[in-house]
């Protein structure tokens, strides 16, 4: 997989998808410094891989899922190489079977594509209906890797400034899970 030098602070060249010059403008209004590596979509966890190695931080797992009726909707972000149990999650969290979401409720709620899920959708969910949850060793970790809402492009973000900065703004809190 070709990727871009890593760069600090700059947004991709050219014109950006609606959906990717949001992220890159909130972490500007936010003061959020990230660094960035571009290329083919990253839409799998084996191309996320290579991504690890430029950026110098795991690739976090994010799936998008809901409940059996979908009336209740989650963000799991996990390690790249945790194995994902619906039973032991469901459990945590006292909800029914979780599945995966519909992407129409990827891009009704996070405006998100498939494979391009992210911490950087919440912004678009302002009725709160999507749970954050976070394994606690994403949480505790330093670094976060995310998409900004493209998987074209590959960010690291401090996690302080995501706990202190990203997710006041978009009114989330955090559920730290087990995995």
């Amino acid at each position: 997989m070709e990727l871009s030098q890593r760069t600090r602070n700059t947004r991709p060249e050219g014109e950006l998808l609606p959906q990717e010059e949001a992220a890159f403008a909130l972490l500007e209004e936010l003061g959020m410094d990230y660094d960035r590596v571009s290329g083919e979509p990253a839409d799998t966890m084996e191309k996320c891989a290579a991504v690890s190695e430029v950026l110098g931080v795991p690739i976090c797992k994010n799936l998008f899922l809901c409940n059996r009726q979908k009336t209740q909707f989650y963000l799991l972000c996990m390690g790249p190489d945790k194995p994902f149990h619906t039973k032991d999650l469901s459990h945590q969290i006292g909800s029914a079977r979780l599945s995966f979401a519909p992407e129409e409720a990827l891009w009704e709620l996070l405006g998100c594509t498939p494979g391009s899920a992210t911490i950087l959708g919440l912004m678009n969910d302002r009725e709160h209906r999507v749970r954050l949850l976070m394994e606690r060793e994403v949480y505790e970790a330093e670094y976060l890797s995310c998409h900004p809402c493209i998987c074209t492009s590959s960010l690291k973000l401090r996690m302080e400034d995501v706990r202190h900065k990203l997710l006041p703004h978009t009114g989330h809190e955090v559920t730290v899970v087990e995995l």
